[in-house]
Order: C-alpha cells, then sequence, then structure tokens
C-alpha cells in the first residue's frame, strides 16, 4: 500500500488493561482485535469491520515516561534514519530510535522540540 509521507497513518493504543481496553472499544465502537504479537510482547491489530484501523498493546517501561494509558499518531515518512538524525539535530528527543517491525516497515518515536511525543513509520 503507498502511504503519502506526512500523513497520519497509524494510531496505537498502549494501555494499563488491555483486556478491559479491547472490552470497552468492541461494546462502543464495534472493534475486533486480532493477535499480532511482536517480539514476545502481547499486541492486537485493530479493525472497524474489515479496515484496519490501529493496535493495542500494554504500557511498556521505557517507552514513553508514564504509567498511564495513553494513544499516539504515527506520521509516514521517507528514509526515516536520516529523518530521525535530522530531527535530533534539531530539538527532538529520542524515545525509541527506528527499528524494524515485521511485515511493517521502520518505525520510531520521539518528541518534538515542545515536548510532544510522536511517532514516524516508513512502510514497507
Amino acid at each position: 500500500m503507498s502511504r503519502l509521507p506526512g500523513t497520519f497513518v497509524w494510531n496505537d493504543l498502549l494501555t494499563t488493561d488491555v483486556e478491559k481496553a479491547k472490552a470497552f472499544f468492541t461494546t462502543t465502537l464495534g472493534w475486533t482485535f486480532e493477535d499480532y504479537s511482536l517480539e514476545g510482547h502481547s499486541y492486537f491489530v485493530i479493525k472497524s469491520g474489515e479496515a484496519v484501523v490501529g493496535g493495542l498493546g500494554a504500557v511498556e517501561t521505557g517507552d514513553i515516561e508514564t504509567t498511564q494509558s495513553y494513544w499516539i499518531a504515527f506520521i509516514e515518512v521517507t528514509d526515516i534514519d536520516e529523518r530521525f538524525a535530522t530531527a535530533l539535530e534539531h530539538g527532538a528527543t529520542a524515545i525509541r530510535p527506528p527499528h524494524d517491525v515485521d511485515g511493517i516497515g521502520r518505525v520510531c518515536v520521539l518528541r518534538d522540540p515542545t515536548g510532544a511525543a510522536l511517532g514516524w513509520m516508513q512502510s514497507l
């Protein structure tokens, strides 16, 4: 699938209670969840009907410094490694450097110079 660089392409809910979140969104929005565990961590792809709309997993120590649930959005980019380095040079701070995610592409998480957390994705 071709994605336009600079556009929001993915949303993740990282939560303290995966099962409670799944139950809430199943009941209120009719979402379904497909198991897509990554690197030994429980993770689910969120579907609205047949459309894939995001992901859901547990809050992990070391991601964003919080113990509360949160949503994070990902923006499509090209040359993720180069863009990540440029972002750091211009005041961003690294949360999770670019890394491969099987079947998805490369992703990273950073804070912009204002402190807002965001993800970047270079899709396959």
